[in-house]
């Protein structure tokens, strides 16, 4: 990868003449942008291209070339990667679109391409792509068809969109923001963003990481990199990830495939990589900015200083939405503002300095709030007023907040009048935001990122459990031509992997029945057993609070009527006669295989509405016990789990360790498609849970071909 960002010899080909090309731009940005390194053009039919001398293929370049920067035709690609091989170039930029993305046949020359540099050892980036940059005063390398070269930073951006990448790079050019490397990844058909994270990883230049994603083709693999970049290197990884809302997904059986879309797939690839997610661009270089300018807050309590009280009201409800704290000022922080501050000002926090406040006004409060040892973090609000000198008051923010190892973040509000001010701002590391809003949201976003690093390590754990009981029970199923295991089936599989389940009998017969339910002690429950029938309530295929023999006689009945009558082709094996579990919180267990990353595990507030409410937390499994413990308390009713308004809390304990007991079961059987155990009642601490209902949907065997 260092061939990429720090050649010292460059080949364009299909270097153009002609000022409206491709060729043209990208010879124009390296010339203008003053390449460290040796240019070679390379056109058959120029002698020169912009006053360098051309070259009729790239072999006939009398030089060793560290990176080809291809843009011609794209069925010539594969004749200049041939070229390429031949001389010896190990690294490559294919900007040339008409490769897969425009169908079958630029597909099959992508291939094409693709396997020409495995053949010859070449690794590049695109096709389809804008290019790369490296700003660095030393190499100064712009190989991309972008207006003009970005400043020299510490953030890097990978995209895969070349077209955004192209607004995003416009974007921050007008905030001041400098970068470190810049990757237009295009078709990914070689390197992709995994790639370009590892190097980035180790860069001395780069302290923070942007990425615009459409798609992760390897979501554990993404998971292990990242991981250890946000982790034990502690570079913060930002992510705008494009398709939130696919349309036409296809229908599920369970809970769990409705509800685990490619969107909350890849929240939970993010959330165990420690990858912070924002919406908008806007977001990602406000993060991106502080982040690269600020120290990590050490905590979440914040202070505001502000010189206009609605202002620093919004602040106030923007730090406490985002979920963080207002830090209660200590009474000597009091005592010294109250003596050196107008008789009109508040020292309470949010501080108001009041509307005449002036630099020594600012000056003196920033001393005393920042030196306050319950404040982690602070929030300067201005709004200009005729009396105030902004440029003066932003020198002061700077010189102040450089003595204190504290987040400083400023909100100066307005348009005009105070662009010199925060050009000073900026340009000293202290990040400005138009709006209180966006300042809470990304103190928020540093928080987060700093309880991610300081996080306890934990490993994914491996149980005592019946596996091989378990592949003869799906094989028995799969041979049997079936893909539906249901609850009666189901369970018995959850049994083997140490599930605590609600006991049960199959009865197949009214005596067999009632024999279950006197054994199992009422009230008790009954349920038709079938491979063929997914919903048992619809059709009348359950029967709850049984209290006596002759209510279990009638229910039995009941259910065989109904399953007869509205699903007469199902194959019934009996009706299960289950004991009823009472005094507990339905929650709900699931896992998905999902067509890229494999399984993928959900937990979530349980019953019949889970997927009205869809409070719901996802990850891919295998997962670690932190993350079992993270997906309970990420649900929105996580707080009735730990007891409220007088309940008592549930034993979290057993529902995490059932969720690393459900991890284990998909990762060591991948045949299971979908898996619900739904409901699962949790007990008071201590007690435990009991699976009541559950029910597989296997992967059909592949069928050989003729």
């Amino acid at each position: 990868m260092h061939k990429f960002f720090y050649p010292s010899s460059v080949a364009v080909v299909g270097a153009s003449r002609d000022p409206d090309s491709v060729g043209h731009a990208i010879m124009r940005n390296l010339i203008n942008g003053h390449f460290a390194g040796v240019l070679y053009p390379v056109n058959p039919k120029a002698r020169a291209v912009l006053g360098v001398k051309a070259y009729p293929k790239i072999s006939a370049i009398p030089d060793t070339i560290d990176l080809a920067i291809i843009v011609v035709p794209n069925k010539i690609v594969p004749e200049v990667m041939e070229e390429c091989v031949e001389v010896g170039v190990q690294a490559a930029v294919i900007i040339t679109a008409g490769f897969k993305e425009i169908g079958p046949e630029g597909a099959k020359l992508e291939q094409e391409v693709v396997a020409i540099a495995r053949r010859g050892g070449i690794r590049f980036i695109g096709p389809n792509c804008l290019g790369i940059v490296n700003p660095e005063p030393s190499v100064k390398l712009n190989a991309t068809f972008a207006r003009e070269m970005p400043r020299s930073g510490s953030i890097a951006f990978i995209s895969q969109s070349g077209a955004l990448c192209v607004a995003a790079l416009e974007y921050a050019r007008k905030l001041g923001i400098g970068f470190s490397k810049i990757v237009s990844l295009g078709n990914k058909a070689d390197i992709n963003e995994i790639d370009v994270l590892e190097y980035l990883e180790n860069d001395p230049q780069t302290k923070v990481i942007l990425l615009y994603v459409e798609d992760i083709s390897h979501g554990r693999r993404f998971i292990d990199v990242v991981r250890h970049i946000t982790g034990e290197s502690r570079k913060p990884v930002i992510a705008i990830k494009a398709g939130r809302t696919p349309e036409g997904a296809r229908a599920a059986s369970s809970h769990t495939g409705a509800l685990a879309s490619s969107d909350e797939v890849y929240d939970a690839i993010f959330e165990q990589s420690g990858v912070l997610r924002v919406d908008t661009v806007q977001d990602l270089f406000n993060y991106a900015k502080a982040f690269a300018y600020q120290p990590i807050p050490a905590g979440d309590r914040v202070a505001i200083i502000t010189n206009a009280g609605g202002p620093g009201i919004l602040a106030t409800d923007a730090v406490v939405r985002s979920g963080l704290r207002i830090a209660q000022l200590n009474e000597e922080t009091k005592k010294k503002l109250r003596e050196g501050l107008s008789p009109a000002a508040s020292v309470k926090n949010p501080v108001d300095l009041v509307g005449d406040a002036n630099s020594l006004r600012y000056e003196y409060a920033l001393n005393h709030v920042l030196s306050d040892e319950n404040v982690d973090a602070a929030i300067i609000v201005l709004t200009p007023q005729a009396m105030t000198n902004v440029d003066d008051i932003a020198r002061v923010v700077v010189s102040t907040s450089q003595k204190y190892k504290k987040t400083v973040l400023t909100c100066f509000m307005g348009v005009s009048d105070i662009s010199s001010a925060i050009e000073i701002l900026e340009s000293s590391s202290i990040p400005n935001f138009d709006f209180p809003e966006a300042a809470a949201r990304t103190l928020a976003a540093m928080k987060k990122f700093s309880s991610w690093v300081n996080r306890p390590r934990t490993e994914v754990r491996t149980f005592l459990v019946d596996r091989e009981k378990v592949a003869k029970t799906i094989e028995k199923a799969l041979l049997e031509g079936r893909t539906y295991m249901p609850d009666a089936e189901a369970l018995g599989v959850l049994k083997n992997y140490g599930f605590k389940i609600a006991e049960y009998y199959i009865a197949k017969s009214v005596d067999e029945a009632v024999e279950a339910a006197e054994k199992l002690g009422y009230p008790v429950v009954l349920k038709i057993a079938s491979p063929d029938i997914v919903h048992k309530f619809d059709i009348g295929g359950v029967e709850i609070k049984l209290e006596t023999p002759e209510e279990v006689r009638e229910a039995y009945n009941r259910i065989i009527s109904n399953v007869k009558k509205h699903a007469p082709d199902a194959r019934i094996w009996g009706v299960t006669v289950q004991e009823m579990v009472k005094n507990g919180v339905e929650v709900i267990f699931g896992a998905k295989k999902d067509p890229i990353f494999g399984p993928v595990i959900m937990f979530g507030l349980g019953g019949i509405y889970v997927e009205a409410y869809k409070d719901v937390s996802f990850r891919l499994a295998p997962i670690r016990e932190l993350s079992a413990y993270h997906m309970i308390e990420e649900i929105r009713a996580s707080q009735i789990l730990k007891g409220y308004r007088g309940k008592p809390p549930r034993d979290i304990d057993a529902l995490a360790e059932g969720l690393m007991r459900l991890s284990q079961l998909v990762v060591e059987h991948p045949e299971i498609e979908e898996l619900d155990i739904n409901p699962v009642i949790a007990f008071e601490k201590g007690k435990g849970y009991k699976a009541v209902d559950a029910r597989i949907v296997l992967r059909k065997p592949k069928t050989e071909s003729v």
